[in-house]
């Protein structure tokens, strides 16, 4: 019997070369497996299901992880409106580690031997995917051909030519990865530090350009309806709110990073439902959440972020923090109201029973109802006593 390998199955150009060369060369039985993060349809899905098979794959399955990607991951990005360096939403360092993780499961289920990927030498997958190989199944062989052979495009091609597999592959002038909490696009422009990527690149193009209202509604952090509209599960709330948003254009722009193997880099992308969700979010936490629980909120989520972008989704600390995160959720219930407008949205404000800006406490900016003007003097008097001190003694000297 031939050994078994796990093949991470996009349907490119990479993985079909690894296909054909982990069966043809190195003889094993391959099991090609797709991890659907929000990023194929079902006519995508049979589609790459024909292409594995046509390949001569022993076995090919296609895994339906939106549901796990949400629950495991996407809930906490929202918990913690967490945005890489302001800008991005992870979209494909999430995906990664769970996509990771479903290829690791079905490489024990059938007690593989090995277990391989296309990634490239260059980038952050190949990291995220070696790492959670090695925690989930160390025993198993990881085989890379692309990275360890450093083959060129015209190569594979030729490879696959000669075992008679003549599709073809053209290359895109724009390689896009789309996912359930964003897609990211690259291309020449982001191989540069002064371009930006033009109207063309994006995969969604403005269909409005008349204003409209988008209502949002959250409990305890997740978003429950849409206009009204309530979803059993999240991840249909996020769809919609992509397919309403993205017909503006919303969600664009390029992330700058610092990769795991230590350069910079650039790419584009589209995250019309993640940009809405996670600003319209914030602002209902500013409004339930006390001010130290927001402090100590952002300080965690961009350890958690940084974390889940550097292949660190394994380690404890991650679920430590998002039991904190859950936690600080059992407020952030209520209502968001935003105005979509081409390449922009606005966000209007929110009505939630756990609103803090109540004026059962005072007039804003007229007049409040908890202290005195006494009261303030005696308590600024306090505050600024050790400040006193410090600069009566150090004067001039600061």
């Amino acid at each position: 019997m031939n050994k078994k390998v796990v093949l991470a199955f996009s349907g490119g150009l990479d993985t079909s070369y690894c296909a054909k060369y982990l069966s043809e060369i190195l003889g094993y039985d391959v099991y090609a497996v797709t991890v659907n993060t929000g990023g194929f349809s079902k006519e995508e899905e049979k589609e790459l299901e024909k292409r594995a098979l046509n390949l001569g794959v022993k076995e090919y399955r296609c895994v339906d992880a939106q549901e796990d990607y949400y629950n495991s991951c996407v809930k906490y990005l929202i918990f913690g409106n967490v945005l890489k360096n302001n800008t991005y939403p992870l979209s494909v360092s999430a995906e990664r580690t769970i996509q990771a993780q479903e290829i690791a499961k079905c490489a024990i289920e059938i007690g593989a031997d090995a277990i391989a990927h296309g990634s490239t030498g260059a980038g952050n997958d190949q990291v995220r995917f070696d790492l959670i190989f090695q925690v989930m199944c160390p025993n198993v062989e990881i085989i890379t051909p692309i990275r360890d052979m450093s083959l060129s495009r015209e190569e594979e091609i030729e490879f696959l030519k000669n075992y008679g597999y003549e599709k073809e592959f053209q290359k895109a002038q724009y390689s896009v990865n789309k996912g359930l909490w964003g897609t990211s696009v690259g291309g020449k422009e982001t191989l540069t530090s002064r371009n930006y990527l033009p109207e063309e690149a994006f995969p969604s193009q403005i269909k409005e350009d008349q204003p409209s209202e988008l209502e949002i509604e959250f409990k305890n952090g997740e978003v429950v309806a849409v206009n009204g509209e309530n979803f059993e599960y999240s991840v249909y709330a996020i769809q919609k709110i992509e397919e309403l948003a993205s017909a503006y254009g919303i969600g664009r722009d390029i992330h700058v990073g610092d990769t795991i193997v230590g350069i910079k880099g650039r790419v584009g992308f589209e995250a019309a439902a993640a940009s809405v969700i996670i600003k319209a979010h914030h602002l209902l936490e500013k409004h339930t959440l006390s001010k130290y629980q927001q402090m100590m909120k952002s300080q965690l989520s961009d350890w958690y972020g940084n974390w889940l972008h550097e292949a660190l989704f394994l380690d404890p600390v991650m679920r430590n923090i998002e039991s904190f995160l859950i936690d600080s959720q059992k407020t952030v219930s209520g209502k968001v109201f935003v105005t979509l407008h081409p390449y922009r949205f606005i966000l209007n404000g929110i009505e939630s029973e756990h609103d803090l800006m109540s004026d059962k406490f005072g007039s804003y900016g007229e007049a409040n109802r908890a202290w005195t003007g006494e009261d303030v003097k005696g308590y600024t008097k306090i505050v600024s006593n050790s400040l006193n001190i410090y600069h009566q003694i150090n004067g001039e000297k600061i």
